[in-house]
């Protein structure tokens, strides 16, 4: 075989693997954006213009929580919460209503605690999505339920939000930051 025919054949395969690279990056990427935001990707691009502007936007959701200053909770801390949560549970049986509020003032304060913005709910949401996407359809349900304005919610609809807030605090509270799980990696 001529070194003619030899580079011919070795441009091919390039031209064919940039091909499949190409062609393979935006499944790829649509692949590890499913997976690192759960349910909040379908959620995504039903409230976007399609699949490209939703993965734009979880994109730049990377890139926003890369910036954040966000640690680990102390030991302290922890214990601190939990023993604050505690109450909370054992303070809706007198005033349901009281215990909501708190409950959410509560996971605000972990989320701040951690180093996550409290700019609004909206980006709250955002923020929280990168790392903490299960428990956020929770959160939703919860700070739905606690800001209900028409004043018809009932012990079991604020019972339902007060388990609902649990499920983030408990992500808030036990989980470590990407940082540090990379660090110990």
């Amino acid at each position: 075989m001529s070194s003619a025919m030899v580079a011919v054949a070795i441009v091919a395969v390039l031209v064919a693997l940039t091909a499949v690279l190409l062609l393979s990056w935006p499944l790829l990427r649509t692949r590890r954006l499913r997976k690192r935001f759960g349910p909040e990707y379908d959620r995504a691009v039903e409230q976007r213009d399609g699949r490209r502007a939703a993965e734009r936007e979880l994109r730049e959701r990377e890139l926003r929580h890369a910036e954040l200053e966000l640690r680990d909770l102390s030991e302290d801390q922890r214990k601190q919460y939990t023993a604050r949560w505690a109450d909370v549970q054992e303070r809706f049986v007198d005033d349901p209503a009281a215990a909501l509020a708190d409950a959410d003032r509560l996971v605000t304060s972990v989320m701040s605690d951690r180093g996550y913005p409290a700019e609004s709910y909206d980006q709250q949401l955002a923020d929280l999505s990168v790392e903490h996407a299960p428990a956020l359809g929770h959160y939703r349900s919860a700070h739905a339920i606690a800001t209900r304005s028409n004043g018809d919610t009932n012990t079991e609809d604020m019972r339902t939000a007060i388990v609902h807030y649990r499920e983030l605090f408990h992500d808030l509270l036990n989980g470590r930051t990407r940082q540090t799980k990379d660090a110990l990696s």
